[in-house]
């Protein structure tokens, strides 16, 4: 019994559906809303700050403009002429007059070329007082100037409205140089008027700016001190909210205007400075000097609250940079707006309550229907199929679910059909019949048919039909389907409009196929669109099963292929042994096919299935991908003296040397007045035995025959005969043999060498690259045992020529048995399937013998498979009929099999194979397509057939 899932009445369901709607359009409104008065607040804030911000740069204006149309007039006036202080007295009333037009200045001066200097400031009400200043002074007269002595002397004279001196205050210490102030250097070097950043004047404690142009007049410069503390008292006024945060920041000065002044002002030595934004502590105003310029008000937050900023430039002082920032606190600006918001929600509230009440009736009318339905869907998810469905409802929604879980109910069942027969079914043709005929009732048609596409040709094949009607057996798939396969369909819909067409895609969208379904004549019109992607879902479960078939197809072969064309690789290494990986997996094949027919003896219980047919398949075409790894002058050394080349020539012309100096000694006995008789029988007997030497020497070279013992002491008496070279024998070598070389002495020249020698150099011993072949071996994790030689290489020409079988030495033949060793070393790194696990064996083992003599391995005959036996035949007859060896001459058919025969007696191979392999004609059958016509002579298949009788029964006892 299905568990049952705890949810909501539906009634509770309607009625939370209503409210979350009526909540949902509430929430838009009181949002938009809300937004809507926060923007309009803030478009409002940021015109009372840019308003603040005009206001602001106006002021700034009306500080500097007029300073600078006054200074520009004073750089005429004659008193930068002036040599004395009674003649500066005299000009005083222009001073006078200049800073009582133009209250906004705190001072004027000028400053002369000799550093004499003479500043007039009047003694405003506003102004802190000048310590011991008379309470009659109206102005103070600054003045360092020249004494009857000629030094400079500082005075400060008080003087009345009539600018006659009322007072003198005593000034030591006062001394001041011009010259040395910016207004002075920068009005000097610029020639036009100049305005300083501004600063705190020393004497009066004011925030202000210097302004200073070079006199026309005189060697002078004219000076005057505008004080901008209004602009703190205008930003006093102007804030927007009681809360809000205004300065006036110049980056390299520090803030110039703030609303409360007192906080600017900070000590330094003897003087003052302005402070800094960090000295004056106001977050918010931190957080916006880094800003620029913004085009409306933006928020951010500070210390968990929210602000909202503008940084603008203070456009009044032209050559500074100072700005203008503006604070203001979001719960200041935003107060109305939110006292909206909260009204709002109070309504909201109360409309909620009411459509709630509505819903809840609603929904106690149409929950009773909707309940029996879930009962008998409830039983259909409980796999009750067969469950009564719901009487009709007064619901016409209801009434049409209930019909469309019926159709469901249908379509499931054509479903789990499907699905078996999609799991049990593994031939694509028998598979295709059943899936297209529930394919079709799933949707209620009348017929069906399935057509694959065949690329190769261009056609369409007919390969499934369901119903009554007739269809043709193929059409050209260029000539039905041109261009873009939908358009294609829809050209085809319209001449048969009863049909739905499907194009069959795999996964990349190739067209795998066509699918056309017949409609019943009742269907909607209506139905067609949605009937037509219902059918495109489940047409996707008939390409699902066309394309894993295929592409299960396409990944064997791929893998075959692949398989293929590393032998083909292994078989183009050499000129002789091509053709030898593919030789031998026909051969083996066709033995493997009679072993599988044999019902009786040893050989009965073996009967492989396709998948074990597969694995041996692949095993037989990779069993010597491993000679990939083989020298090709090892695999195809035709004499013992070949390695990259045949070395035989270079002996040659060694006896070649010992011919010339025969010769030369025969001369030179002549010179010296030997006897010529004498010399010409000794010269006649040297060269014919040098003939003698090196004929037996290149006869050894070949290994045709197996070499006596006398045979190889002649070769050493040979080899014991000398020869000088008078060249260097460490000239025009690589570095490997460079290498060789180390550990050999260099012999001086002329050096006497023997005829033939095994030197050092000739011996390449393993170092780091020693194969893990030996059974004692840690790195051996495969299992093999066999005889490592002690050097990995041995060119010795003494130790090439005496091989006393054929031309390999015991190291080039182990470099031909590694072969074996690397094809299971190679496979047994590949991830094989489960179906694959036992190819790298059947591949490996062909080498192994039934007595366990064999390589790589040493197994034992219960340790090697039917298939490994197979291959182990199958092989050793390809190499012994094989005519493109350069070491050997092929072997007639009957030379063959009684070799064979013998190794069967000695246990080398399986007797009972051997004699399947003769009495089934798979040798002959073989033999008449790969071997010269020369080679098939008679074979006694019954005399042999008897001696491998009584080999079996040596092996069975």
């Amino acid at each position: 019994m299905r568990k049952q899932r705890k949810g909501l009445p539906i009634q509770w369901l309607i009625a939370g559906a209503i409210v979350v709607c009526v909540l949902a359009m509430l929430s838009i409104v009181m949002v938009q809303g809300y937004r809507g008065g926060t923007a309009a607040l803030v478009a409002a804030a940021n015109d009372s700050a840019r308003q603040l911000a005009m206001v602001l740069n106006e002021r700034a204006r009306r500080l500097t403009l007029p300073a600078q149309s006054v200074i520009r007039v004073l750089a005429h006036d004659r008193i930068a002429a002036a040599d004395s202080l009674e003649e500066r007295f005299a000009q005083l009333p222009a001073l006078a007059e200049t800073l009582s037009g133009n209250p906004m200045l705190s001072a004027v001066y000028v400053g002369y070329d000799t550093g004499e200097f003479l500043l007039l400031r009047p003694l405003k009400s506003g102004t802190p007082r000048i310590a011991a200043a008379p309470d009659d002074a109206t102005y103070l007269l600054q003045s360092v100037a020249f004494d009857e002595r000629g030094s400079l002397r500082g005075r400060w004279l008080f003087l009345g409205e009539d600018l006659q001196m009322v007072g003198e205050r005593s000034t030591p210490d006062y001394w001041f140089d011009p010259r040395q102030r910016p207004w002075y250097q920068e009005a000097e070097e610029s020639g036009r008027v100049v305005m300083t950043h501004p600063y705190v004047f020393f004497t009066t404690g004011e925030v202000g700016v210097s302004l200073a142009v070079r006199s026309q007049a005189g060697d002078a410069v004219i000076g005057m001190d505008a004080a901008v503390d209004d602009l703190a008292a205008e930003m006093r006024d102007l804030r927007l909210t009681s809360s809000t945060e205004l300065a006036i920041v110049d980056a390299e000065v520090g803030v110039i205007a703030y609303p409360d002044p007192e906080r600017l002002i900070r000590g330094e030595g003897a003087g003052f400075r302005l402070a800094s934004l960090e000295e004056l502590g106001v977050a918010p105003l931190l957080e916006l000097q880094h800003w620029s310029s913004d085009s409306r008000p933006t928020p951010f937050s500070v210390n968990g609250e929210i602000w909202y900023g503008l940084n603008l430039p203070l456009r009044g002082f032209e050559q500074t940079d100072a700005r203008i920032l503006i604070a203001i606190p979001a719960w200041e600006l935003l107060r109305e707006a939110r006292a909206l918001l909260r009204h709002q929600i109070v309504w909201a509230a109360g409309l909620v309550l009411a459509v709630l009440m509505l819903g809840w009736v609603l929904g106690l009318r149409l929950g009773r229907s909707i309940r029996q339905l879930a009962g008998w869907v409830e039983a259909l998810a409980d796999f009750r199929f067969s469950a009564t469905p719901p009487m009709r409802s007064y619901v016409r929604e209801v009434n049409e679910l209930q019909l469309a879980t019926s159709h469901m109910l249908r379509a499931i069942t054509h479903f789990q059909a499907i699905t078996s027969c999609l799991s049990h079914e593994m031939q694509l043709e028998r598979m295709l019949p059943v899936v297209l005929e529930h394919l079709v009732k799933a949707v209620d048609g009348e017929g069906g048919v399935v057509y694959l596409c065949d690329e190769d040709n261009d056609l369409l094949e007919l390969a499934a039909v369901y119903g009554d009607e007739r269809y043709r057996k193929r059409f050209t798939l260029s000539e039905s389907l041109p261009g873009e396969v939908y358009a294609a369909l829809d050209a085809v819909r319209e001449r048969y409009p009863g049909f739905e067409l499907l194009p069959l895609h795999d996964r990349k969208s190739t067209l795998l196929g066509v699918l056309a379904i017949k409609r019943a004549e009742q269907t909607d019109a209506n139905v067609q669109p949605y009937l037509q992607r219902f059918l495109q879902s489940l047409s996707g479960t008939l390409a699902v099963a066309i394309e894993t078939r295929q592409l299960f197809e396409q990944q064997q072969a791929l893998l075959e292929a692949i398989i293929k064309v590393l032998a083909h690789a292994v078989d183009a290494k050499s000129p002789y042994t091509g053709g030898h990986c593919e030789r031998v997996p026909e051969l083996a094949e066709m033995l493997l096919q009679q072993a599988a027919t044999v019902s009786s003896g040893p050989l009965r219980d073996y009967q492989p299935d396709e998948e074990e047919r597969y694995a041996f398949r692949i095993a037989a075409w990779l069993h010597d991908c491993g000679k990939i790894t083989s020298p090709e002058y090892v695999v195809d050394k035709a004499t013992k003296l070949e390695t990259l080349y045949n070395r035989i020539h270079e002996i040659r012309t060694r006896f070649e040397v010992l011919h010339r100096d025969a010769q030369l000694a025969y001369w030179q006995g002549r010179c010296a007045g030997e006897d010529e008789a004498a010399l010409a029988a000794a010269l006649n007997e040297r060269l014919a035995q040098l003939q003698r030497d090196f004929e037996l020497v290149a006869t050894a070279n070949i290994g045709s025959e197996a070499m006596s013992e006398d045979y190889v002491q002649k070769l050493e008496e040979i080899a014991r005969q000398t020869w000088k070279r008078h060249f260097d024998d460490r000239l025009g070598l690589s570095a490997e043999e460079l290498a060789r070389l180390e550990s050999v002495p260099e012999r001086p020249l002329p050096a006497t060498e023997q005829l033939l020698a095994d030197r050092p150099e000739h011996r390449i011993p393993w170092g780091e690259r020693r194969p893990p072949v030996e059974a004692d071996d840690p790195r051996n994790r495969w299992g093999f045992d066999m005889t490592l030689p002690e050097y990995a290489h041995h060119f010795g020409e003494l130790h090439n020529l005496t091989v006393r079988r054929g031309t390999l030495t015991p190291e080039e033949r182990f470099k031909v048995n590694e072969h074996i060793v690397h094809t299971l070393v190679m496979l047994s790194t590949l991830p094989f399937p489960r179906s694959l696990q036992q190819v790298p064996d059947i591949a490996a083992n062909h080498h192994e013998k039934l007595n366990g003599g064999g390589y790589p391995r040493r197994l034992a005959a219960e340790q090697l498979s039917v298939p490994a036996r197979i291959m182990a035949i199958a092989d050793i007859f390809e190499a012994l009929t094989a005519a493109d060896r350069p070491y050997k001459a092929p072997k007639t058919l009957s030379e063959s099999i009684r070799i064979m025969v013998r190794m069967a007696r000695e246990q080398h191979i399986d007797a009972e194979l051997l004699a399947l392999f003769l009495s089934s004609g798979v040798y002959l059958t073989y033999a008449h397509k790969y071997l010269h016509p020369e080679q098939l002579d008679e074979v006694d298949v019954p005399g042999y057939l008897e001696e491998l009788r009584q080999a079996r029964a040596l092996q069975d006892g």
